[in-house]
């Protein structure tokens, strides 16, 4: 036999359980309106080896752009970033290319970048990353 107590847990325990969700198959992201075009999220690699980011770099396209830094990380001539389709980078992107670039310095192979983007310049200065990432025009470079 249960004490009161015991009894007052075994209810409120049931009340809070979550109900179960119906069958319905849910619909792919393209269908929900959530899925990007191919083109916002892809880098295109071009003949040269140099790498342009996408329009969008964010915690979203992370894994992307650490999968093709990390392909670059051990080439012997120099790296070059084209940022010139760059509208908008958060913190996520830029430790990426932060890490990179002090990798690829380390191992004294460099990085050249390619283009303007007023987003990238904003967003490093604000997190105190224009020297690391070594943009041009920055002291020290």
């Amino acid at each position: 036999m249960k004490t009161r107590k015991q009894q007052t847990l075994r209810k409120k325990r049931a009340d809070h359980r979550p109900t179960k969700r119906s069958a319905v198959p849910r619909r792919p992201a393209a269908a929900r309106g959530k899925a990007k075009s191919a083109t916002s999220r892809q880098r295109r690699v071009h003949a040269d080896g140099s790498l342009t980011l996408a329009a969008q770099c964010t915690v979203a396209e992370a894994e992307s752009l650490k999968s093709e830094l990390a392909r670059r990380l051990d080439e012997s001539g120099p790296v070059t970033l084209d940022v010139s389709a760059l509208q908008r980078i958060d913190t996520a992107a830029l430790q990426l290319l932060a890490a990179f670039v002090r990798d690829r310095r380390t191992a004294g192979r460099a990085v050249e970048w390619r283009g303007k983007a007023a987003a990238l310049d904003t967003a490093a200065g604000l997190l105190g990353l224009n020297v690391t990432l070594e943009l041009p025009g920055e002291v020290g470079r």
